[in-house]
């Protein structure tokens, strides 16, 4: 096991260009491979969906990396925007992101940035999300992030389906129960050793609401690191399950009746150190903990957030875990349909846990946590600029059980039902336009919303059981 006072190598980033190879930065590393007797690096990307992309390179070879990166034929690769007769993706790696294996020693992990021909790639989440990072410093911000992933442990059957992997676990109410963790104490307990052997501050882990399903928190950090994280954190958890004969999946509702998987994000932003969402007592009057410029934050998510859930739930059943209801054998879905916020109240989008953060409960499992952290930056800080107001908080209400005529009398607005209807709230959003930036031709966004709505497409053209059962004899 590594030890937890050195798991990653800390690079100060200051104002260099994103891959320039800082020497120092570059020998501390090396000390580190020496030190752990590190034999092979991962050379890891992502493409549009999360998925992460790598070559192992030998460790010997490190410089090499460096100066040319790791070569993939895009197109092979995933949708990050190349057809089969384009030029080569070079993965240049970021040295702060220097992570290794905990439950193998000989292995490291460098997050990379996406260049083609030299030049950083346009439709590279990690770059896309760096560019909104860099929007934020120049107005003298930085975004911090915290982030919730719930994950299910499944097994797989013969015949496709999936069925919870502990099979007594079948609590109408098992949340929390300490019995059902300790029959998985052996894999809960192995991620949470991870996490502390990696340095990133675990402190909790436990079981979630649905059957066979679990969550582990851990610190939160400036919004790169996290979703550098966040990507290697689903990664281990889905290796570890698999070296088990099990699945591990951050799927947003695998299972009709069960609560599905959020990938909350907590976020503040700061200033020379200091966390400018906190409140001074003095100057918040709807009592939040919250500062001025945090509700204009918080008023710019409110704006865009019919369209930026296109990113932040992105797949066709994202949308059946955002749903309201007793459809759930616990008995609700621990997940908003409004667009509205409030105190410690989980039945709003937008949660205020405690003072100077603010929670998005929009987020799953299916989200690219880059993509994601890009859009609900843009849209804050769009309110910030235009200073946008929120509203009231509806803190006491049941958002789930609200009546359409209360709903219409507060002015709450809903959430797109589905995805093909959050693609068109995205296509028409020019914030969010700017934020994702241009490719070759065309916005990134457009060729979002393009892979999105064949998505859509071959889900809508399938036949399933449930039309079978309800409309074959009808008609």
């Amino acid at each position: 096991m590594p030890d937890s006072s050195s798991a990653a190598v800390v690079v100060p980033s200051g104002e260099r260009a994103p891959n320039a190879v800082d020497a120092s930065a570059l020998e501390r590393v090396k000390d580190e491979v020496r030190a752990r007797g590190i034999e092979f690096l991962f050379a890891q990307f992502v493409d549009m969906h999360g998925k992460p992309c790598a070559k192992l390179v030998p460790a010997r070879a490190l410089d090499s990396l460096m100066r040319s990166g790791a070569g993939f034929a895009g197109f092979a690769a995933g949708d990050i925007g190349q057809r089969p007769h384009d030029p080569d993706l070079e993965a240049m790696p970021d040295l702060r992101s220097f992570t290794p294996l905990p439950w193998r020693p000989d292995i490291a992990r460098l997050a990379c940035d996406v260049h083609v021909a030299g030049e950083p790639w346009p439709y590279c989440p990690r770059t896309i999300l760096r560019n909104q990072i860099a929007r934020a410093a120049e107005l003298g911000y930085e975004l911090k992030i915290g982030i919730e992933l719930e994950y299910f442990l499944v097994r797989q059957l013969p015949d496709g389906s999936i069925t919870v992997a502990d099979e007594l676990d079948t609590m109408t109410k098992p949340c929390y129960d300490m019995r059902a963790i300790t029959r998985s104490l052996d894999f809960v307990t192995d991620i949470a050793r991870h996490l502390d052997a990696l340095g990133w501050e675990g402190t909790a882990n436990d079981h979630e609401d649905a059957n066979g399903q679990f969550e582990h928190n851990f610190d939160f950090a400036d919004a790169l690191t996290t979703c550098d994280r966040a990507i290697f954190f689903r990664y281990m958890v889905e290796a570890l399950a698999q070296e088990r004969g099990l699945l591990a999946t951050f799927m947003p509702k695998p299972f009709a009746n069960l609560t599905g998987n959020g990938c909350h994000m907590h976020m503040s932003l700061w200033k020379d150190g200091v966390n400018v969402f906190e409140a001074d007592p003095d100057d918040d009057p709807r009592g939040l903990g919250l500062s001025p410029l945090a509700y204009r934050f918080l008023a710019g998510l409110k704006q865009h957030a019919k369209a930026y859930i296109a990113v932040t739930a992105p797949t066709v059943t994202s949308y059946k875990r955002l749903v309201v209801g007793e459809n759930t054998v616990g008995g609700a879905t621990w997940a908003p349909v409004d667009i509205s916020y409030g105190a410690n109240n989980r039945t709003q989008m937008l949660r205020i846990p405690g003072p100077g953060r603010i929670e998005d409960r929009t987020v799953d499992g299916s989200c690219n946590p880059y993509l994601g952290a890009a859009a609900i930056l843009a849209a804050g800080l769009d309110g910030i600029e235009r200073g946008l107001e929120p509203g009231e908080p509806t803190s006491e209400l049941n958002l789930h059980e609200i009546s359409e005529a209360a709903r219409r009398e507060l002015g709450i607005e809903r959430l797109p039902a589905n995805l093909l209807d959050a693609t068109r709230e995205l296509e028409r959003n020019d914030v969010m336009r700017a934020a994702l930036g241009r490719g070759r031709g065309e916005d990134y966004l457009d060729y979002f919303v393009r892979v999105k709505r064949g998505e859509w497409e071959q889900s809508h053209n399938q036949i399933t059981k449930w039309e079978l059962d309800h409309y074959l004899q009808l008609y």
